[in-house]
């Protein structure tokens, strides 16, 4: 019996007589190898779980299978199952990773985008561009796509902040977990902190870190906070300002590029600084035009005399409180305050990223609407919008509790609530 081959590590480990230029050549031709049979191996993956093969082994699904057999993390040998059946879909793509020319880098970002875009646009631009400009890009197509919005929600709730005191070191560490949007405001603030001076630079203290300069610059905008002073240049200059991009056409419902979900931009272009900038096919910026306020300073006075904060029913905010386009102006809709009505950050994240809407009654009048199509009553609700008739009270509340707070707490937690309610009236 002839044993198997073995390769010999013991020599052309090194290649001292080779010039750089060779051993770049050497790497290119092996890199595009080794892109060629990951295309291969993607296809034989395909093929193996279009078959079932992974049943043969009692796994629970071909990812389980190939993270057994081919050593690979769970996470890992998912994404290698969704890109080996996308690529069934993007013949292109397909035929551009088996000749080595893509990465299965860029591959992988292309196949959570090309649905969305032109596939040969996509392509002719990957073939040029780095892996992380080819992830960026398709992150961007991605947030024009509607079911952006879910994940500015899910980001949304993901929001946490936890605060761990060590006492044996003496130090507390902050962890905070924000939608990008929020969170660059954290580190404008943090940045303006250290531009105006209120973190200490002084000569001996030239060697602290710049990590050590950003913790100094969080405690003095804390400290600013706490006694209720603001910086005598707390203007709104555009130096700490946080600056979004995105395509007009993706903002009217076409193709195009975002920095965030299509929903969020709208949101915060309700009440913002406009800047437009014509750009050529390259992004090359051709023409920059004044930057506008959408809501005039004049009408966000004339708002605030109406409406006095948020008019969401049942808030009583009047801080952050934003302008808010009923029929939002990308979409023709006018900036006057018949088409506008105030609403504090958290409900105006409702409107845009988490389903709700304002709508019309046959009176003209307005109203709100849960995602679910109920109406949000000015007042709350009464027990005769909430109760069909014949339903007993007592027979809701076990505490006998028939207070409204009782009662209408007792059919949100039921188990079935929808038996027993039906929409305000309107």
């Amino acid at each position: 019996m002839t044993a198997p081959a073995r390769l010999d590590t013991s020599i052309n480990t090194t290649f001292p007589d080779r010039s750089i230029d060779d051993l770049d050549v050497a790497i290119r031709r092996l890199t595009n190898g080794i892109n060629a049979q990951s295309y291969r191996f993607l296809v034989l993956v395909r093929e193996f779980d279009d078959r079932f093969g992974w049943v043969k082994w009692s796994c629970r699904s071909c990812a389980e299978w190939l993270a057994w057999r081919c050593d690979l993390s769970l996470s890992a040998a998912r994404e290698h199952v969704r890109v080996a059946h996308a690529l069934r879909g993007l013949p292109a793509i397909s035929a551009a990773f088996a000749e080595g020319r893509l990465s299965y880098s860029k591959v992988r970002a292309l196949t959570r985008a090309a649905h969305l875009h032109d596939e040969d646009l996509l392509l002719a631009y990957a073939l040029d561009a780095t892996a992380a400009q080819v992830e960026e890009r398709c992150r961007q197509i991605r947030n024009v796509a509607p079911e952006s919005a879910d994940e500015a929600q899910r980001s949304w709730k993901r929001r946490s902040l936890s605060i761990w005191r060590n006492a044996a070191n003496g130090t507390l560490r902050i962890t905070v977990e924000l939608p990008i949007e929020e969170g660059e405001l954290i580190a404008r603030a943090i940045e303006r902190a250290v531009e105006t001076g209120d973190v200490a630079t002084a000569p001996e203290l030239g060697g602290q870190s710049w990590y050590a300069q950003q913790a100094d610059a969080l405690v003095a905008v804390a400290k600013t906070y706490l006694e209720g002073s603001v910086s005598e240049s707390s203007s709104t200059a555009d130096h700490y300002q946080v600056v979004m991009h995105v395509d007009e056409q993706s903002l009217r419902g076409g193709a195009g590029r975002s920095d965030l979900p299509i929903d969020t931009i709208k949101r915060l272009t309700c009440d913002g600084g406009l800047l437009t900038i014509v750009e050529d096919a390259d992004g090359t910026p051709l023409d920059v035009g004044r930057k506008t306020r959408t809501v005039p300073t004049a009408l966000k006075r004339a708002l605030w005399s109406r409406d006095r904060g948020c008019t969401f029913p049942g808030c009583a905010n009047r801080r952050y409180v934003h302008a808010h386009h009923v029929h939002h102006w990308i979409d023709g809709g006018e900036t006057n305050a018949d088409n506008l009505t105030l609403l504090c950050s958290y409900h105006h994240r409702l409107l845009h990223e988490g389903g709700y809407r304002i709508a019309t009654d046959a009176n003209g009048d307005r109203y709100f609407q849960r995602p679910d199509g109920r109406a949000i009553p000015r007042s709350g609700y009464r027990l005769d919008d909430v109760l069909d008739d014949g339903v007993e009270i007592a027979a809701l509340c076990a505490d006998d509790d028939t207070s409204a707070e009782g009662w209408l707490a007792a059919v949100v937690n039921s188990r079935n609530p929808a038996a027993a309610a039906r929409p305000a009236a309107t």
